[in-house]
């Protein structure tokens, strides 16, 4: 097998259970895997750039991957995510593809990046069962009504959760 690297680039805005799921899994396929959280997300995010990159930092310390500081890469990037994959020297975007909601959306999107980037693949991993319908939306969602979410994200970051909203409802 060739040496890969793969990116899985995502807002993370948070990670969840499932994200770990998928970044697990990609260690075990690929040499080397960037984890890239979107700067600047067309989407207003509920966590700043820095707080989302702490609690994946965080997060990320949890796996139980053997050799995985020199596999696993944290990064945040701003640009077009193929010219941010072509920098990094990659040749696969990794995507989790939970539902068949998600499937338009991010068939579109690779062939989208294909028709820009033939030489690069993207490669669609489907959850493990468990976090099939976990979204960060949801979880998010969840969490404003004063919802359990512990079962879907880390400990911390759902310390960092709880925190974010107590802190939003004193304003």
């Amino acid at each position: 097998m060739a040496w890969t690297i793969a990116v899985y680039p995502g807002t993370f805005d948070p990670v969840t259970n499932g994200h770990l799921d998928i970044i697990e899994r990609g260690l075990h396929l690929f040499d080397q895997l960037i984890v890239a959280v979107v700067a600047q997300p067309s989407k207003n995010t509920f966590f700043s750039l820095e707080e989302r990159m702490d609690m994946l930092r965080v997060a990320l310390q949890g796996l139980d991957v053997r050799k995985t500081n020199s596999k696993l890469h944290l990064e945040s990037f701003e640009n077009l995510l193929i010219d941010y994959v072509r920098q990094k020297k990659a040749h696969v975007i990794l995507r989790g593809l939970r539902a068949l909601s998600d499937f338009e959306y991010e068939f579109e999107l690779a062939l989208t990046n294909r028709r820009m980037a033939a030489d690069i693949e993207t490669v669609f991993l489907a959850p493990s069962q468990e976090y099939v319908f976990l979204r960060a939306t949801l979880v998010k969602e969840v969490a404003r009504h004063g919802g359990n979410v512990s079962p879907f994200v880390p400990d911390y970051v759902n310390r960092c959760l709880m925190e974010k909203i107590q802190s939003l409802a004193v304003r």
